[in-house]
């Protein structure tokens, strides 16, 4: 959307005319240590000049992991930084740019308030994004730096208030998992159980030692261990201060070690004095330089590699994407969607070749009805992951599973979907079959007006694709659209007479022709 301000937002326009190289952006990472800006000028999709490059020392996460609440001076001196940041977009003549906020902001309970402010003070639409997002995100910047290849490796993003933690190859994020375990919020909570250094790091070691890894072994043998943020990049200066600072650094587990003992032997005043560090800096990294020798090691890896890239520079390159191929850049989206959603689906044993026969179905009839229901690709994308994962509430009961379904996916992140966004792929997927929606359904009640429309729209197409494959077989490989005047005619291709899909379907359509204000005919 364009704001008021002139600044291209996530989820621009698909009609919007693509942009052409030279390209200058700018991306924002409010983070919950920092708030970072970075301007860059783009010669390609993939290649990029820095024009400028600031860090405005807001630490948001402080407080909220205890208190569940931003504080009031915290939230001023935030809207101060981007207003600060906004004004050097303006300078520089720059028009496209995203703002992305993570764990401080997705946990606070006025979160909404920073969002509301940040955006009456400069017009910027910040975003709260989910870990399994920053994941996808801060891949794109490693994959731009480092040679990725066909084998997976691990990527950790440590920051404030959470680690995302990966296996990922060249061609996208194969597995991911928040953690909340982000420097501040170890620093903050162990804090408060002792102030004696010593003592600190034990309590420290015992709170990572429950961290586990999953077994990779359907992904094969790792080629490596990849770790991005502040602190690490930190830590690699202090190992390789030498370095050339656009150099990508390995820091061996064994010299990592030693900086650790180094550190810990220090005040947070001499780490200051004698290291050099900045002072939001020297408090929290020995609680990330444990965070990563645990991760490395669970990983089974010797060394680290420290490509110096981050969110703001996924953010960037996905916002370059965007901007100048549009449709590639969507069907990318729909790729990383399936991608998501079939890890989560394995995950909690689904029927896999049902879910997709389901998500085509439920697509095909998406297209073919979009003259009538007027929806774009954001709600495309959430009726392929409802459709992909209905049926994950079977983990836990086949009785009532779509009510499970429901449970799970509101406690579930995907790339690229917002967590309202996942509100409404729990909400459709719930509705696959059984009642309607009601106003006396929680979950449904709870959205807005124009939200619920859009699920009823999406679950009415949902029912009839999941009604099309009753049997699980495939059978049913097509669906044909006619609307003609208040009739709209569905005619089905395949394999087999389709009694019981016919059956099945004749029970399910009525809310489809509720509506799309239409008789719904079945023929074939």
């Amino acid at each position: 959307m364009v704001r008021e301000a002139g600044f291209l937002q996530k989820g621009a326009s698909p009609t919007m005319v693509p942009q052409v190289f030279p390209l200058r952006v700018a991306a924002i990472d409010v983070g919950s240590n920092a708030i970072r800006y970075q301007a860059c000028e783009f010669s390609s999709p993939d290649r990029f000049a820095v024009l400028d490059s600031r860090r405005a020392s807001v630490r948001l996460g402080h407080g909220v992991f205890l208190s569940g609440r931003l504080a009031g001076p915290v939230i001023d001196a935030a809207v101060e930084a981007l207003a600060e940041f906004s004004a050097a977009m303006a300078q520089a003549g720059i028009t496209h740019c995203r703002a992305a906020t993570t764990s401080a902001v997705r946990e606070a309970s006025n979160g909404e308030d920073l969002v509301a402010s940040v955006r009456e003070r400069t017009g910027l639409d910040l975003e709260v994004i989910s870990g399994a997002e920053e994941a996808r995100l801060v891949h794109l910047a490693v994959a731009n730096r480092v040679p990725l290849g066909s084998q997976p490796w691990w990527l950790a993003d440590l920051g404030g208030g959470s680690v995302e933690v990966s296996l990922a190859d060249s061609g996208g994020v194969l597995w991911s998992e928040s953690h909340t375990l982000g420097s501040v919020r170890l620093l903050e909570e162990l804090a408060q159980a002792s102030d004696e250094p010593g003592r600190f790091r034990l309590l420290l070691e015992e709170y990572l030692a429950a961290m586990r890894l999953p077994s990779v072994e359907r992904f094969g043998s790792p080629a490596g261990f990849v770790a991005t943020g502040g602190n690490i990049e930190t830590l690699a200066r202090l190992a390789e201060p030498s370095a050339p600072a656009d150099a990508v650094v390995t820091l061996p587990l064994a010299r990592l070690r030693s900086l650790i003992e180094q550190l810990a032997r220090l005040s947070f005043r001499q780490r200051v004095s004698e290291l050099g560090l900045k002072e939001d800096r020297a408090d929290v990294v020995l609680p990330a330089a444990l965070v990563y020798e645990r991760l490395c090691a669970l990983a089974g890896c010797s060394s680290i590699v420290v490509p110096f890239v981050g969110l703001k520079d996924g953010i960037a390159l996905d916002l370059v994407d965007e901007l100048t191929a549009a449709r590639a850049h969507r069907d990318r989206q729909e790729r990383d969607t399936v991608s998501a959603a079939v890890a989560l689906g394995r995950h909690y044993a689904f029927d896999e070749p049902h879910a997709r026969q389901v998500a085509d179905l439920a697509l095909s009839l998406f297209d073919q009805l979009s003259d009538s229901h007027g929806l774009g690709a954001g709600e495309r994308r959430i009726l392929l992951a409802a459709a992909l994962l209905h049926d994950i509430g079977q983990f836990v009961s086949f009785k009532k599973h779509h009510k499970h379904s429901l449970y799970l996916l509101l406690h579930t992140e995907l790339a690229g979907f917002a967590p309202h966004d996942m509100e409404l792929v729990a909400n459709v997927a719930r509705y696959h079959r059984r009642a309607e929606p009601d106003a006396s359904h929680w979950a449904y009640v709870n959205l807005s007006s124009r939200d619920r429309e859009r699920v009823d729209m999406l679950a009415a197409i949902l029912r009839v694709a999941d009604a099309l494959d009753r049997e699980h077989r495939q059978r049913v490989r097509r669906v044909d659209v006619r609307v003609n005047g208040r009739e709209l005619t569905l005619s089905l291709g395949g394999e087999g007479d389709f009694l019981l899909e016919r059956w099945v379907l004749a029970g399910r359509v009525a809310m489809l022709g509720r509506v799309l204000g239409r008789k719904v005919r079945i023929k074939g």
